[in-house]
């Protein structure tokens, strides 16, 4: 489990359908063979360490499904290591599973803080409302607006200096992960087929009012 705030941006070395290599510091600190490291957002396996940099391994579908694909060597990569037991939530609940992919529209300065909007696919979308957490590249931000499909954050200073933020560009693809509560209201409040409208008819039949 992680909690979106970036403790590193690091450097692709290499990177494939089989494996990746990043170049890095800090998150080496007391990291071992096995341990978990959100790589722009996704969860990753250390499974070897040497002394700047580590290498994972990609399944195929996580590099077809991410958008770890759109990286080549060179590339900065945002990077958080697994929260330990004794952590404090800076951010928000991050599983490092990423749901989908969204397309950069625009990132514009505004009175030192930074515009940044993006399209996501429907799937994704139905999650977000106003002032809610949303993970972009790894990185626990708040929703400031959103319509249609289009979410607007404001992304402040600190973040966007310290993360990758700062070098992203429209049209760039990110990875996204929605608040994982609001997928398990979601759950909870569907029948087992999954297939139920949640409406007043439905909130009075199940005791809602």
């Amino acid at each position: 489990m992680f909690t979106g705030i970036i403790e590193e941006v690091g450097k692709v070395l290499s990177i494939s359908e089989k494996k990746a290599v990043i170049e890095c510091k800090l998150v080496l600190e007391n990291t071992k063979n096995g341990d978990s490291i959100a790589v722009n957002g996704v969860c990753l396996t250390v499974t070897n360490i040497n002394a700047n940099s580590f290498t994972a391994d990609v399944s195929p579908e996580t590099f077809m499904v991410t958008a770890l694909n759109e990286l080549k060597p060179g590339s900065s990569v945002n990077l958080e290591r697994a929260m330990p037991a004794n952590g404090r939530f800076g951010g928000h609940i991050v599983a490092g599973h990423v749901d989908g992919i969204g397309k950069v529209g625009n990132v514009s300065p505004n009175n030192g803080f930074f515009d940044l909007a993006i399209e996501l696919n429907p799937r994704e979308a139905k999650y977000i409302v106003k002032k809610c957490s949303i993970t972009v590249n790894g990185v626990s931000l708040t929703v400031a607006d959103i319509s249609g499909n289009v979410i607007k954050i404001a992304v402040i200073p600190h973040t966007f200096r310290n993360s990758c933020l700062r070098e992203i560009q429209r049209g760039n693809y990110v990875n996204i992960e929605v608040d994982i509560l609001a997928k398990y209201v979601e759950k909870f409040l569907s029948t087992s087929d999954n297939k139920s409208v949640i409406d007043e008819d439905f909130l009075k039949r199940n005791g809602f009012y």
